[in-house]
């Protein structure tokens, strides 16, 4: 899907190589191994870090990398990550790794006002770089007898990862209004990419503060440009009333549009919001499928064999008006084959096909009434978006 019209600020560049990264033990093991081999910097910024398994496993290499004389920053939400144990953040420190939280606008003891950084992104010496939906716990990593939730990650070689880390850069210093040249953009650094390989590729952020919905806008473009087909997956489908349109509109124009969303959910009352929703999909001649194998937490889609976006925006208004997103769009024809191949997989595997016979099985006046419930709850979180309760350890 390329776009008709281009933006000096929002274009691709073609000078990448990408591969697409499941989640679990596949991301971990890169995750790894690209700190293991980063010789000037790292950035790691996630929403969720754990001082679990998986949270000491990476803790521990990047310390490693730190006593490398690599430069090492992490920043995790104040507000997801909140519970990291003091003695993990001080065993960071110690090691030479600079750590923060990215705070919101007020806090206190019970409350949290303001926006959350929900992306997810790992760069790595200006060069490489990962982003995706997977934080850094266990549940997103394959663990014994317990397999990873499942999401996907993007790697990237080239030019975008180098944009990638001068935007961690700049997160990581609250975009001062006069900041000068970031150590990424103060060296030139030549990439050797062979044309058959080379890939276009553009970063689309989403941040009511800066000013940005790019991701947003992606969607409605997709949507809106589609000719044959549209799959999305996403761990928690609401869409509001823009997205609703276009897809609406779509499916009038001949467009076939699958859904991949969750069957187990960490937050049923999103799930039970989702399906207060399924009558609408149904009704206006969406595939609609549940995935049974385990939780769904990712966020990707493809348009018509030939653009992906994966990261870390739910089609939702709390991804859209609330929190700090990143995405990846690739407009690309053989990956977008790959990504609809692999997701055709999961569909074919690893889901059930959520029907208007079923529907009407598994509701009851009380179901229903759960579920309008939800979706109306969600609705009002959705509006006052900037309020959160904090979470108790």
């Amino acid at each position: 899907m390329p776009p008709k019209k281009k933006s000096a600020s929002w274009d691709y560049n073609k000078f990448n190589r990408v591969q697409l990264i499941r989640g679990g033990s596949d991301y971990f093991s890169r995750l790894l191994k690209l700190i293991n081999e980063a010789t000037e910097s790292i950035h790691l910024q996630v929403y969720i870090l754990n001082d679990d398994d998986t949270g000491k496993e990476v803790a521990e290499a990047l310390k490693q990398a730190a006593g490398r004389k690599v430069e090492v920053h992490v920043l995790a939400d104040g507000y997801a990550s909140q519970i990291l144990s003091r003695v993990y953040i001080n065993d960071l420190r110690s090691a030479g790794i600079r750590f923060r939280f990215f705070e919101p606008v007020f806090r206190s003891r019970n409350f949290y006002f303001g926006r959350r950084m929900h992306h997810k992104v790992a760069a790595f010496d200006a060069r490489y770089a990962l982003v995706g939906g997977i934080n850094v716990a266990d549940r997103y990593n394959d663990m014994p007898g317990r397999p990873a939730w499942l999401d996907f990650a993007l790697f990237i070689e080239g030019e975008v990862a180098r944009d990638l880390c001068v935007l961690c850069w700049k997160t990581w210093n609250g975009y001062p209004p006069k900041m000068e040249l970031t150590p990424c953009e103060q060296r030139t650094i030549g990439f050797s990419i062979p044309p058959a390989e080379q890939t276009a590729v553009r970063m689309s952020r989403n941040d009511w503060v800066r000013h940005k919905n790019e991701i947003s806008r992606a969607y409605i473009e997709m949507l809106v440009r589609s000719q044959k087909q549209v799959t999305i997956l996403c761990s928690y489908f609401l869409p509001g009333k823009v997205i609703r349109r276009q897809i609406v509109r779509a499916v009038k124009r001949g467009v076939h549009i699958r859904v991949i969303a969750a069957g187990r959910s960490d937050v049923m009352l999103a799930k039970n919001a989702e399906r207060w929703l399924y009558d609408w999909l149904l009704r206006n001649g969406i595939e609609l499928y549940e995935y049974q194998e385990n939780v769904l937490h990712g966020k990707i889609a493809v348009c018509d064999n030939e653009w992906v976006t994966i990261g870390s925006y739910n089609i939702n208004n709390i991804s859209a008006y609330a929190s700090i997103e990143l995405n990846l769009d690739v407009n690309n024809r053989a990956f977008a084959e790959e990504v609809r191949n692999t997701l055709q997989e999961i569909i074919h595997k690893d889901c059930i096909r959520i029907t208007a016979a079923h529907q009407s099985k598994t509701r009851n006046i009380f179901k229903q009434f759960i579920r309008w419930a939800s979706y109306q709850f969600i609705r009002l979180v959705f509006f006052l978006f900037t309020f959160y309760f904090k979470h108790r350890a």
